[in-house]
């Protein structure tokens, strides 16, 4: 049996071209993943591992947030910060050989052309901290020398290799306010992680540092070198007593800070990782599909011979087993062609990543053997798994029942049975998402994701009795438009419901996951676009890149603006009450009524006027606020105060949770946090006003100034950015659809050898033949994306009610051009799987065939 099993798959290598190729992609899509991620883990692991070699103990103001993708230096109150004398007093410990107070932030440098270099965040500010020789140790100039006034700055060699920066020159550099003019004083090297990671790193002195990112005399970190005999511990022990006692101050030692740093770089990694293998197991998923639906086809055609094997002794488990052996020698080969492909596929990702200015190492290409054992598992298991029903269908078919006909339908007691449970599963499924979105809240979650299973596999086993009436309804268009071909097409892709029911629901996978993210992504986007536009009466949004604040040297400037009617800063700062942190938004009272209309449930907005807050419905309902409730708080700076509860209005997304007046909460801040300028214009929004807005923020190329509708286009385009790359991981699970529906014609036109040569012996043309099979394929492409836009458009449904409690406005939309579209993009696909097996079956010899036995 294992002779014949390797007989067969040698005689039918060119049937199993498709299976094979499915598998391939989809372990390659495995392994790629892997090794791309441990590779570049791996490269930052280096990179990182002697980040802090230098250092023996750092002590962090963790209430300065110093994360370039999420603001250069932004303040979120610090009640003790680390100033000069904690510098001091730390230095003068006996155990102490040097401590150094530093400051770093987001620098938005220029390159020779005017454009931003390190636009992601990758570019960092820093001091310069001179020893008693003059120089830092820590960026030991190659030219020049380190920057010593306001109009200084050093730039790291490779960026000024890269963008010819020299000593002398004139460079453009800004944080959050105007435009710095500075003249280069240094080039300097450093072996700073993110830099060799091919970041950009620029240094000031200490003083103009602490003035862009923080306020005069203060430091977020403090890096302390030992003695010679003091352990790091020692250290951090003598450390602890002469810092300010804080829950914003953590003091942690150099080996603690290289693991943390290692550790936070592998999380970062392993979430990516997982996101792709997620990607992955859809692509696997679907190959099922085509793997079951080859072998199902190539059993039937070999059942004369299975059968003979069972008339001369071959027991029922010698024939499960010899079909699944085949399985195994395609999934193993397969897997290991899988494998290799992966490599070169995590080798051309990092090639990418160097393309794209990236410069972690590409040196190394990580191929452990915990990857090529997932990879060849992987492989082999969903190939065998897939057969194995196959497999066993094949071993029940009774030996002289078999001899007598080549094909043996299934019977109607399997199809009976299969309609049970499918219509059990169909319906169940769909009233658990029902249940669950009219719960909500994490209940319902689980509830419409166990449902979503449900109604997926549910209409995966009703699909050969959904076929049927499905494709006759396509019948007398198919006729009247194609004729006899028409005809054909729609009989023969309603023959074989199990074929047709495979082939399609490999589609459906994909289409329904596509649909459902375009659903969700249309609804999102009307939701936000209506806040904007309801929420929101200013005419320009001012704000900054990468969540960095504006600056307050901006506002007069602003306010001076000609044709400027009203403004107001918003002020986001962290308050405490009951033990928790309080995300609040400072505006100006006298004006906000000009700028902002929040869709009050009740009180009112002149509340802010008295100086009473105004919350969202979460926050009332959650901590039981009504009108006239008192709430205590700690400001950002270690005050207490009690605010009243003035108003209540709907969650708004635009609006944030809690609004107060600025002239309430500046008392009691560190320093404020600008993430948005509201203006309003007296004439409305025009491109003078817009362009004079743009001057008086110094033409700084960090700050955007947006009207209403660049709003909603931004973040319209944050929405399609985030759809378009789960298209794109989605892409393979298509393509693996679409080799399927290959597949499946391919093998028919083999299976109805003889019936194309008897048709085109009675007439039949050649372009008949060929339009019959690729209307035959145009039929079940477009039935499984018709299924799934279906599906995927409920499942939507129910996901946006989930969310709506959490965004007001949030309404189910759904874009029927673009579903439209899905539809009649399937069916272009249907038709281009089809020429190859059209063209084929067009070209087969007529005697040849009819004489096929």
């Amino acid at each position: 049996m294992y002779r014949t099993a390797l007989r067969h798959v040698r005689a039918h290598k060119g049937r199993l071209l498709m299976t094979t190729l499915a598998v391939l992609l989809g372990t390659a899509f495995v392994a790629g993943t892997l090794i791309f991620s441990d590779s570049i883990g791996q490269s930052v692991k280096d990179s990182v591992s002697d980040s802090y070699s230098r250092i023996s103990v750092q002590v962090t103001d963790t209430a300065v947030n110093t994360d370039p993708d999420s603001g250069a230096g932004k303040h979120t109150g610090a009640r003790n910060p680390l100033t000069e004398s904690t510098v001091r007093r730390i230095a003068a410990l006996p155990g102490t050989r040097s401590a150094r107070g530093t400051v770093t932030g987001f620098a938005g440098l220029s390159d020779p052309h005017g454009n931003l270099i390190g636009s992601r965040g990758n570019t960092r500010g820093a001091n310069w901290v001179p020893s008693a020789d003059g120089q830092d140790p820590q960026y030991p100039m190659a030219q020049g020398a380190g920057p010593t006034s306001a109009d200084m700055i050093a730039i790291d060699r490779r960026t000024a290799s890269d963008n010819d920066f020299k000593v002398g020159d004139t460079v453009r550099a800004a944080v959050n306010g105007p435009v710095l003019e500075m003249t280069v004083t240094g080039i300097f090297t450093t072996d700073d992680p993110q830099v060799r990671a091919g970041g950009s790193l620029v240094l000031f002195d200490t003083a103009t540092a602490q003035r862009l990112y923080l306020e005069p005399g203060r430091y977020d970190s403090i890096q302390v070198v030992a003695t010679p005999g003091t352990s790091q511990n020692e250290l951090r022990g003598e450390i602890l007593p002469v810092v300010p006692h804080s829950g914003n101050i953590t003091v942690k030692t150099g080996a603690r800070l290289n693991a943390d740093m290692a550790a936070q770089s592998l999380s970062d990694m392993s979430g990516m990782r997982n996101v792709l293998l997620a990607f992955a197991g859809i692509a696997l998923f679907v190959g099922v599909f085509l793997i079951a639906n080859t072998f199902t086809v190539l059993i039937a055609q070999r059942t004369r011979e299975l059968a003979l094997l069972r008339a001369i002794g071959a027991s029922r488990r010698q024939i499960t087993h010899s079909v699944l052996l085949e399985a195994l020698l395609v999934g193993v080969s397969a897997s290991v062609a899988g494998l290799v492909t992966g490599i070169g596929t995590g080798a051309a990702l990092q090639g990418l990543m160097g393309s794209m200015g990236s410069h972690v190492s590409t040196s190394t290409l990580v191929v452990s053997p915990t990857t090529v054992l997932v990879t060849l598992l992987t492989g082999t298991m969903v190939t065998v798994l897939a057969t194995l029903p196959p497999a066993l269908r094949a071993s029940r078919v009774a030996p002289v029942a078999a001899m007598r006909s080549i094909d043996t339908p299934a019977t109607h007691k399997s199809l009976v049975a299969r309609n049970s449970i499918g219509v059990v599963l169909a319906g169940v499924g769909p009233a658990l998402v029902l249940w669950g979105a009219a719960r909500g809240g994490s209940a319902g979650n689980l509830l419409v994701a166990g449902g979503a299973v449900g109604t997926l596999v549910g209409v995966f086993v009703l699909t050969p009795a959904l076929s049927r009436p499905a494709i006759a309804l396509a019948g007398p268009l198919c006729t009247w438009l194609f004729g006899i071909s028409g005809t054909l097409a729609r009989q023969n892709a309603v023959r074989n419901p199990r074929r047709t029911a495979a082939t399609a629901s490999a589609l459906t996978v994909g289409i329904t996951l596509i649909s459902a993210l375009t659903v969700l992504g249309a609804s999102v986007t009307h939701a936000i676009d209506k806040q904007v536009t309801q929420n929101m009466k200013a005419d320009y949004a001012v704000s900054a890149l990468l969540s960095l604040p504006v600056a307050p040297t901006l506002l007069p400037a602003i306010a001076r603006t000609p044709g400027v009617a009203a403004y107001s800063a918003l002020d986001d700062q962290r308050l405490r009450t009951d033990g928790k942190d309080l995300a609040v938004t400072g505006v100006d009272a006298k004006s906000f009524d000009q700028l902002i209309v929040p869709d009050m449930a009740s009180g009112s907005t002149t509340a802010l006027r008295r100086g009473q807050i105004l919350v969202d419905q979460d926050h009332a309902v959650n901590d039981d606020w009504t009108v006239g409730t008192t709430v205590p708080v700690t400001y950002p700076d270690g005050s207490g105060g009690r605010l009243t509860v003035g108003g209540i209005y709907r969650n708004s997304e635009v609006l944030g949770s809690v609004l107060m007046s600025r002239s309430v909460l500046s008392p009691h801040t560190t320093a404020p946090f600008y993430s948005t300028v509201l203006v309003k214009g007296v004439t409305g929004a025009t491109a003078s006003l817009q362009q004079a807005l743009k001057d008086s923020t110094g033409d700084n190329p960090l700050i955007n100034v947006r009207t209403k509708q660049q709003m909603r286009d931004h973040f319209s385009s944050q929405i399609n950015l985030l759809l378009d790359a789960m298209y794109a991981l989605l892409a393979m699970a298509v393509i693996i659809a679409v080799l399927g529906v290959v597949n499946t014609l391919a093998l028919a036109v083999l299976e109805r050898k003889r019936e194309i040569g008897m048709l085109r012996a009675v007439g039949l043309h050649r372009s008949a033949v060929r339009r019959m099979v690729r209307l035959e394929s145009v039929l079940i492409a477009s039935f499984g994306a018709a299924l799934g836009i279906a599906i995927g458009s409920f499942l939507a449904w129910a996901g946006v009610r989930l969310l709506s409690s959490a965004m007001t406005g949030l309404t189910t939309v759904f874009p029927y051009e673009r579903l439209a579209a899905y539809v009649a993009g399937a069916a272009l696909v249907g038709l281009l799987a089809a020429l190859w097996p059209a063209r084929r079956a067009a070209r087969l010899n007529v005697l040849d065939s009819i004489r096929t036995d």
